[in-house]
């Protein structure tokens, strides 16, 4: 049987973060992942050029059962570190909207850096490897027995992530090792999801794919994100869509803005005032995509001049776009989930080392847990800052 100090089961983002915090450490550290290629997420993330971390992270952009327990960890690794990391492998970047970093090149830099990382840690990563067990032993040592061998530990980190992208060798694995040591695991679902149309839904706005307009989103709990709105076969995504999608039960009501930051009935007053001849349609028009216009609104009304539109109606049209209120048929699922909500209880860990209260030696990393962030590198900071976490006490 091999030994090692620390032994990391996954090696994406979170894992490897870890492990090379805990190889300069002067840890002997081991990570094992069965995939063919580490940091497969992270390549295929921000369209292949990885939203590594966002300029303003706040515990806030996190969702979590116990709100605090992300307030350790983020700021003892900053998002400020990670970039300074980033600069110190000459890695370019830039900056978009809402403090979202990109790479400029590749997100393969991103794995190069991490992969470097460890090695001038002396942390060793071993792909293709199958673990089919796991236990601890009378000592207090972690066993695993792998296709390729038996190995011990002190410490096991558990860097398996969640639900999503089962493309890309998703399995609840890490949710079951929880649960074999008497951890709780709280339910997951799809976050950072699109919705899906109901089969009337789908028949009437399935003609509006590709349109994209800036909305504001309201959940059901008075949750507001303000980006933009994209129309697709299948239903609606885009960034507006994915962020409220967090906090989005099934059955409940989604209510658009399509106008954010606008006054529609001062705006249609002003139409009326200055073309009382014109079509409602094309004084629409003006404002939204005439498509959209023409799906959302009768074509009677559409025919109307301004002057010809009652108070009542005028008020509707408001009320129309300004609080459009949706049912959705559902999400996506996990296929193109960007993140899984729920996973090993944060009760059961400590907020400081990501250690197990109850199985000293087992921690947890990144989206194995509950823990998700927003829309925007959030995720990633949140596997930047448990995995420096868990590294330095593993």
């Amino acid at each position: 049987m091999k030994h090692h100090d620390v032994i990391i089961i996954g090696a994406g983002a979170a894992g490897l973060m870890c492990a090379a915090a805990a190889g300069y450490r002067g840890r002997d550290v081991l990570v094992l992942d069965n995939a063919k290629q580490a940091g497969r997420k992270i390549l295929i993330s921000g369209g292949g050029r990885c939203n590594f971390t966002n300029q303003k992270v706040e515990p806030s952009n996190f969702i979590c059962g116990n709100g605090h327990f992300v307030k350790s960890a983020l700021a003892r690794y900053r998002s400020s570190d990670f970039i300074e990391l980033v600069e110190r492998h000459g890695i370019e970047y830039h900056e978009r909207d809402h403090g979202q970093l990109f790479c400029n090149d590749s997100a393969k830099e991103i794995v190069t850096m991490l992969l470097t990382e460890c090695e001038w840690s002396g942390a060793q990563i071993q792909l293709r490897t199958e673990i089919s067990n796991i236990s601890k032993n009378s000592d207090g040592l972690f066993e695993l027995t792998t296709d390729k061998a038996q190995y011990s530990c002190e410490s096991l980190v558990i860097a398996t992530g969640g639900l999503s992208m089962p493309k890309l060798g998703a399995s609840p694995y890490g949710y079951h090792i929880a649960e074999q040591f008497g951890l709780k695991v709280l339910s997951t679902h799809a976050g950072l999801v699109p919705f899906t149309w109901h089969s009337e839904q789908k028949q009437r706005f399935e003609p509006l794919s590709g349109i994209a307009v800036p909305s504001t989103i309201t959940a059901k709990d008075g949750t507001q994100f303000s980006e933009a709105l994209l129309f697709t076969h299948r239903g609606l995504s885009g960034p507006a869509i994915l962020q409220i999608s967090n906090y989005w039960n099934p059955g409940e009501a989604i209510s658009i803005n399509l106008l954010p930051g606008e006054d529609v009935r001062a705006k249609l007053q002003l139409a009326l005032t200055n073309s009382p001849k014109q079509s409602l349609r094309n004084a629409l028009s003006q404002w939204l995509p005439k498509r959209l216009v023409e799906v959302l609104f009768e074509e009677s009304l559409l025919n109307k001049a301004l002057n010809q539109l009652v108070h009542a109606e005028l008020e509707q049209l408001a009320v129309d776009i300004e609080s459009w209120t949706l049912v959705m048929n559902g999400t996506e699922g996990y296929r193109t989930a960007e993140v899984t909500l729920g996973g090993v209880d944060t009760d059961e860990l400590s907020s400081k080392t990501m250690e197990a209260k109850s199985v000293p030696g087992l921690f947890f990393v990144g989206e194995v847990m509950d823990v998700s962030g927003w829309l925007g590198g959030f995720n990633f900071q949140w596997a930047w800052s448990s995995g420096v976490a868990a590294g330095q006490a593993a």
